[in-house]
Order: C-alpha cells, then structure tokens, then sequence
C-alpha cells in the first residue's frame, strides 16, 4: 500500500493503514487468539481468500500481524496480533466499538 507523505492531522497516517473493509474486522478476529488462514477465512463472513492474504500482508508489513509457519506436510501457517503495535490497535478498536 503506497502512504502519503503530507497530511493535515497525526491521525491520517493510521487511517490509511486500517482503512478498507476488511482489515479492521481481521484485527478484531486475530484479538481472539492465533489462528489458521482457513479459520480465520470461515470466521471472517464475506472475504475471499486473495483479499484476506492481501491485507494479512499489509497488516504485517506495518508490524501489527505476526505469521508462524509449522513445519511438517502440509505446512501450517497461523497468525496472530504482535505483542506491541497488534495489541494496542486492538485497544483502539474496542474503544471505538463501545462508541457505536
């Protein structure tokens, strides 16, 4: 995902990174527990497999998904919220959830 590089509030930033449909409801799902690319793909209702490793990928490249992989056939990946940025983003997600 391209960034801006001028913005108007401090706040901006953020937005571009969780803005979109999908990745909000990805990070509230991952705040549950760690879990596999299926699961997590028959828990998120709508989303298609291409669209969920696209913003898995973003998600963590902005450093707030984590991804293990398993070794053994077939290869098993789960995800997870990362311990600093996932966790705290998180936060800011239940905050706003109890405004609505």
């Amino acid at each position: 995902m391209k960034m801006r590089t001028e913005y108007t509030c401090p706040l901006e930033p953020m937005h571009d990174i969780i803005k979109g449909k999908w990745k909000s409801i990805i990070l509230w799902r991952l705040g549950l527990g760690a879990t596999f690319l299926a699961k997590l793909e028959r828990d998120i209702d709508g989303v298609t497999q291409k669209m969920l490793l696209e913003q898995l990928k973003e998600l963590m490249d902005y450093g707030f998904v984590e991804k293990k992989s398993y070794e053994g056939y077939p290869v098993h990946v789960e995800y997870s919220l990362t311990d600093g940025m996932g966790t705290e983003i998180l936060e800011a997600l239940r905050i706003m959830h109890c405004i609505c």
